[in-house]
């Protein structure tokens, strides 16, 4: 079963077995990191924060736990039906593309986890920043956690073979055109199935022209979940904080 990549994200992140590839996901460092980064905002604790390609809420859920008035949007419906059991009076999910303007205004837009540049065209990407801008009200801030491309591409495994409840992930990565891809095979109960990871290699240099044009400001940029400074050829992330 060949997956139609035109839109790789809408796919692939509905099926049951992208959950399992990534189920072990360090959750202390995902805390860690909203400890951290909440406190560097200095949001207040009834504060409103959009958490922008939400997944199944793991963010959303803890940012919730710590007070936050949290509404988490994906455009995965199957990410958002599994979230939805979560809600509570001060937690809400919601099926939404991140490229469009969702209708409320926030203390904080949070994109993390490198759920930026699935897009094909720079348009949507350049859509999804003036989307955060117009989601934030008038001391809001965004934030967006990216990978470090010069990071990753330096440090690409080219193929690895996981086995994960009983099902042998064949993981190919390579760099084309712009993108890193992880090409993705695996069979379950006598069916093959291939998917494709698909994110654009944005660079620090590539974001601040994204910036300009939408007319959003750069504040600050780490290169850790710990927030420490941003090295371009030793940090794994890249996160920026604007508005």
């Amino acid at each position: 079963m060949t997956k139609d990549t035109t839109q790789w994200y809408a796919s692939w992140f509905d099926t049951p077995f992208y959950h399992i590839l990534y189920k072990d996901r360090n959750h202390h460092e995902a805390q860690r990191f909203m400890d951290n980064l909440t406190k560097y905002l200095s949001l207040s604790p009834d504060s409103k924060i959009l958490d922008l390609a939400c997944g199944r809420g793991r963010h959303s859920r803890y940012l919730n736990s710590l007070g936050y008035r949290v509404t988490g949007v994906d455009i995965s419906k199957n990410n958002i039906a599994h979230a939805k059991q979560f809600e509570t009076e001060k937690l809400h999910f919601e099926v939404h593309d991140m490229s469009a303007t969702y209708n409320d205004e926030f203390d904080a837009v949070l994109n993390l986890f490198t759920s930026f540049g699935y897009f094909d065209n720079d348009a949507s990407n350049l859509a999804t920043i003036n989307a955060i801008k117009n989601n934030l009200n008038t001391y809001g801030l965004g934030v967006i956690d990216f990978m470090n491309s010069d990071w990753v591409i330096a440090n690409l495994i080219p193929e690895e073979t996981k086995t994960l409840e009983g099902i042998n992930f064949h993981l190919k990565r390579y760099v084309k055109d712009g993108y890193i891809f992880k090409d993705i095979s695996f069979a379950h109960n006598g069916q093959d199935y291939n998917f494709q990871e698909r994110v654009k290699a944005f660079s620090l240099e590539d974001f601040e022209a994204l910036f300009e044009k939408a007319g959003v400001y750069m504040l600050d940029v780490f290169g850790d979940y710990n927030l420490r400074k941003f090295y371009k050829g030793t940090s794994e992330r890249l996160i920026m904080i604007f508005k």
